[in-house]
C-alpha cells in the first residue's frame, strides 16, 4: 500500500493504473475507521482493480459549534486497517492541500440538501458536496462507495454527479451495525456505557416501523408513530421523518413509492443519525 499526501503524486500513481486499463474504486472517509468503512473497502475490492481510500476531516462541513477539533483521529491505526484490507492507495492530504490559500469556489447543492440534516446543519452539505467533488477530480475514480447510514449524503452526491456530468458510478452499501443494532459510526466512541444503551432506542424504533411496513402498514403517520414510541430514551430527537426515497420530500399516505424513515437524535452530547429503507414489493 502507498500512503500519498499530495495530489500531484496521486495523479501520477493512478495514471499508471489507468494506463493498464484498471478499474479504480474510491472510498472517501474522515478516518477513525470501523467495520462500516471496512465493508465499503471490501465492496470496492470486489468490484475494482485498485482501491483508493481517502482520509480527510473536512473542515467545511462542520458548523461553528460542531466537533471538528475533537473529531476522533487515529491515523496509524487507520493505515494498518487499510493495509490489512488490501487498499492500494491511502490518500491523506492536509487542509492546505485540499483548500489552498484564497480558496473561494464551492459546490452549492439544491433541494436534496434542505430537509432532514440540512435543517439543523446549515452549510453542511455545501461542504460535503464541495469536498466530494474535489476528491472526484483528484482521484477520477470509476466507482465510489458510500454507506447507507448517510442516506441524505448519498442522495446529494448522486444528484451532484448527475447534474455535473461526472462519469462516476455511485454505490451505496447497506449500513453495518454492531451486534446490538447500533449503526456503526466514528462518533459512537463519544458515548458513555449508559448513553450507548439508550442510543439503541433509535434502531429499535426504526426497526419496529420497518416490521409494521413489512406486515402491510402503508400509513405514513402510523409508521412514524410506531418508531417514535421507542425513542423516549434519547435526550433530544431532532427529526423523525418518512421521506420519498428519491426526492426526500415528505412521503404521502398510502406509501406507493420507495421511502426512507430517517432519524437524528442526541444521546448525551452525541448526535447520531440512522435510517431504514422501505422498499415496496415488486410483485
Amino acid at each position: 500500500m502507498q500512503t500519498i499526501t499530495r495530489i500531484a503524486e496521486l495523479r501520477r500513481t493512478l495514471a499508471k493504473s489507468r494506463g493498464a486499463d484498471q478499474r479504480v474504486g474510491l472510498v472517501p472517509t474522515m478516518g477513525y475507521l470501523h467495520n462500516g468503512h471496512m465493508a465499503l473497502i471490501a465492496a470496492s475490492q470486489a468490484q475494482c482493480d485498485v482501491t483508493v481510500v481517502s482520509i480527510f476531516v473536512n473542515p467545511t462541513q462542520f458548523g461553528p459549534n460542531e466537533d471538528l477539533s475533537t473529531y476522533p483521529r487515529d491515523f496509524l491505526r487507520d493505515e494498518d486497517l487499510c493495509r490489512d484490507g488490501g487498499v492500494a492507495i491511502l490518500f491523506a492530504p492536509d487542509a492546505q492541500e485540499v483548500y489552498p490559500s484564497h480558496f473561494e469556489t464551492f459546490v452549492e447543492p439544491g433541494n436534496l440538501a434542505k430537509p432532514l440534516c440540512g435543517v439543523f446543519r446549515p452549510g453542511h452539505f455545501r461542504g460535503v458536496a464541495t469536498v466530494v467533488c474535489k476528491l472526484f477530480n483528484m482521484v477520477q475514480p470509476d466507482v465510489v462507495f458510500f454507506g447507507q447510514k448517510d442516506f441524505q449524503q448519498c442522495a446529494v452526491v448522486r444528484r451532484m454527479a448527475t447534474d455535473l456530468n461526472l462519469p462516476i458510478e455511485i454505490v451505496t452499501v447497506p449500513t453495518v451495525r454492531e451486534q446490538d443494532g447500533l449503526a456503526m459510526s466514528s462518533r459512537n466512541r463519544y458515548l458513555s456505557k449508559e448513553e450507548r444503551q439508550r442510543a439503541l432506542a433509535i434502531n429499535r424504533g426504526l426497526s419496529a416501523a420497518l416490521d409494521e411496513f413489512l406486515s402491510g402498514e402503508r400509513n405514513v403517520e402510523k409508521l412514524i408513530a410506531v418508531a417514535k414510541g421507542h425513542l423516549e430514551a434519547v435526550d433530544s430527537l431532532q427529526y423523525l421523518e418518512l421521506v420519498d426515497g428519491d426526492t426526500l420530500k415528505s412521503a404521502d399516505s398510502p406509501l406507493r413509492r420507495p421511502a426512507a424513515l430517517c432519524a437524528a437524535a442526541y444521546v448525551g452530547s452525541t448526535r447520531l443519525i440512522d435510517n431504514v429503507i422501505l422498499e415496496l414489493p415488486t410483485w
